[in-house]
């Protein structure tokens, strides 16, 4: 599928901001960069954001027993790779960018749990399923807290409104914590 020239852009823009973030804490792993900065990039839609649907609530609490549910009912490892997948960029996505909503509802430690747990299943379905990725799947498991610290320093740093004028991302910050707000997320 080829990408909306607002699309490109947006991504070019998240592309540099993890860069920069990632860099100044030590990070200069150019896969993991590039894969926060597409996941930043999808999640702007929130069609992407709450993939697992909204029927249930859209904490990860609702995500994990949704896709148990849909686990067992679909039996096929793709389906539960895919889904525990979402899980962990769910968790990372709202525990960096969201961490003051996160904590605020006293969710911060279980969603660092489930994001190392989630990725290091990806990981394991990945060896099941005979995929190369699974590296790369550990070492998101691994690492997890700190990923989720480098988006809340990247937010702190280059996304907080400055007197005189607001970043490009306070905009899309604003939006999301709209929807939050405005109870389409139980997150």
């Amino acid at each position: 599928m080829e990408k909306s020239s607002g699309s490109t852009r947006l991504h070019e823009f998240f592309l540099t901001m993890t860069r920069r973030s990632f860099a100044e804490l030590g990070v200069g792993d150019a896969e993991v960069v590039g894969y926060v900065a597409a996941l930043m990039t999808e999640f702007t839609r929130a069609d992407r954001l709450y993939a697992l649907g909204r029927a249930r609530g859209d904490s990860v609490v609702h995500m994990r027993l949704a896709s148990r549910d849909q686990a067992r009912d679909a039996r096929t490892l793709e389906r539960a790779r895919a889904q525990r997948k979402h899980i962990a960029d769910y968790a990372l996505f709202m525990s960096g960018l969201f961490r003051t909503h996160v904590e605020q509802r006293g969710a911060l430690g279980y969603y660092m749990e489930e994001g190392q747990r989630s990725y290091w299943a990806v990981s394991e379905l990945d060896l099941t399923l005979y995929r190369t990725g699974f590296l790369f799947f550990q070492q998101l498991s691994k690492n997890f807290e700190f990923y989720s610290g480098a988006l809340d320093y990247m937010r702190k740093a280059y996304f907080a409104p400055r007197s005189g004028g607001e970043s490009a991302f306070a905009v899309f910050l604003r939006q999301v914590e709209g929807w939050i707000t405005d109870g389409l997320s139980d997150n």
